[in-house]
C-alpha cells in the first residue's frame, strides 16, 4: 500500500491556510452517519475554500485531522484515499481529541496549500 502521507514537503509559492473544517454543509447541515460520512464532508469543505483561491487538493502541503475517535482511524482513511489520489501526498497530523466545537462533530479537518503559480498576492 502506497504511503498515506508525506513525511516533508517544501512549499514554492503563495500559502492558503484553510481553518478548520467540520462536516456540515453550505446549509449548514451536519453529515449524517459515520465518520466516513463527516470526514468526506469536511474534505468537500477544504477543497471548496481552496477553489475560491484558485487552488485544489493537488495543490495541499499539511492536512490536520482532529478526531473525536480513533476508532473511527479506517473511516477518516478510506475517506482520505478517495480525495488524495495525487503524489505527493501532502505531510499530515491527526490528533484524537475529546471534544469539538459541536458534539455531534466526529471530525474536524484543517489544511495549508500552496497556491499555483500567478494565483497569490502578486497576481491580484
Amino acid at each position: 500500500m502506497a504511503q498515506r502521507y508525506s513525511d516533508a514537503l517544501v512549499a514554492d509559492g503563495p500559502l492558503v491556510f484553510v481553518a478548520g473544517q467540520a462536516p456540515m454543509d453550505a446549509d449548514g447541515m451536519v453529515a449524517v452517519g459515520d465518520a466516513l460520512a463527516q470526514t468526506r464532508q469536511a474534505l468537500r469543505n477544504v477543497d471548496s475554500a481552496l477553489a475560491e483561491h484558485g487552488a485544489d487538493m493537488r495543490h495541499l502541503v499539511k492536512l490536520t485531522y482532529y478526531l473525536r475517535h480513533m476508532a473511527d482511524l479506517d473511516d477518516v482513511r478510506r475517506a482520505v484515499d478517495t480525495y488524495l489520489v495525487h503524489e505527493p501526498r501532502p505531510a499530515s497530523t491527526l490528533v484524537e481529541v475529546s471534544g469539538l466545537v459541536d458534539s455531534r462533530f466526529l471530525i474536524e479537518v484543517d489544511a495549508v496549500a500552496v497556491l499555483p503559480r500567478g494565483r497569490g498576492a502578486e497576481a491580484r
